[in-house]
């Protein structure tokens, strides 16, 4: 596939020249390739955030260099709002940003200041709201008025509207609950799917979390190797302190003979080609079509 985005040696430092100097990320390279839906993982405080906000110039490096296809996006910074065009990034916590009158006009803040044409706004609005799971009626009421849940997918969609090549999203689902968690991921996977099948959207998705909670094609992390889904599915790791743990249950799986087959006690379909699997010891995995891991926990 070809390259889109490619970090290059990045180190981004903060508090530099003072006694509260840290280094948030360091010589860190990364190639992120067209159309793919990558996961980067990494525990708290392991520079996630700071990473994804250079890949569209909110932060510039310390050193090093983000190129956005092929050309550093930092060569002329007077172009750098064009960069955040290309580069969509929706915040953790999204919605303490929403603030027009409705979310239709929520949605289209975004695609009105790209200057595009009153036809070309609804086009866009109705079809980012449609992907991330708002209906109709709901574009006329106040953001305001929509239950935490509702105005996350508000503020994602004020994102998708404005058709970026890379869609970067920090950690989406945080401080949801299980079901709207299961439900945003689900949206946001079939968003990437069904875009690039049909070409409407044709990009590359990048989600920030803190575990392998979302199904992805690639998994990096700040500090261990990069693999496939696959890989990270059947070995799902954290990081601390540049050493790979697994985490404890999955640890079973391996190492004590712990068998999902053996214990799964019922299995739901949750709807969009996903489905909850439940275990005899109060594990659940969420699983799609292909068997990657949605999410799990207990």
């Amino acid at each position: 596939m070809e390259e889109i985005i490619r970090v290059e040696n990045l180190t981004h430092t903060y508090g530099e020249g003072t006694p509260f100097c840290r280094s948030a990320v360091q010589d860190m390279s990364l190639a992120i390739r067209r159309g793919e839906f990558l996961g980067i993982i990494g525990h708290t405080g392991s520079g996630k955030s700071t990473l994804i906000q250079h890949l569209n110039g909110l932060l510039k490096p310390t050193s090093g260099r983000i190129l956005l296809g092929g050309e550093d996006i930092w060569a002329d910074p007077k172009k750098i709002r064009d960069v955040r065009f290309r580069v969509g990034l929706v915040f953790q916590y999204p919605e303490y940003q929403l603030f027009e009158e409705t979310v239709y006009r929520d949605i289209a803040f975004g695609p009105t200041n790209m200057g595009l044409s009153k036809d070309e706004i609804d086009r866009r609005v109705r079809e980012a709201a449609r992907f991330a799971g708002l209906s109709e009626e709901m574009l006329e009421k106040s953001p305001f008025a929509l239950s935490g849940g509702q105005k996350r997918r508000v503020a994602i969609a004020g994102v998708i509207a404005m058709e970026p090549e890379v869609l970067v999203l920090d950690e989406p689902s945080a401080g949801l609950d299980p079901q709207g968690r299961e439900s945003l991921l689900a949206n946001i996977r079939e968003f990437h799917r069904v875009g690039n099948v049909h070409e409407a959207y044709n990009g590359t998705t990048i989600n920030n979390t803190n575990n392998t909670s979302v199904s992805v094609d690639n998994v990096t992390s700040q500090s261990s190797s990069s693999g496939s889904a696959d890989d990270c599915y059947k070995r799902p790791t954290r990081t601390y302190g540049g050493e790979e743990h697994l985490t404890a249950h999955e640890s079973d799986v391996l190492d004590n003979g712990w068998d999902p087959k053996q214990h799964e006690v019922s299995r739901s379909d949750i709807g969009n080609g996903y489905h909850r699997i439940n275990y005899d010891d109060g594990y659940f995995r969420v699983c799609d079509d292909h068997g990657y891991v949605v999410s799990y926990g207990y």
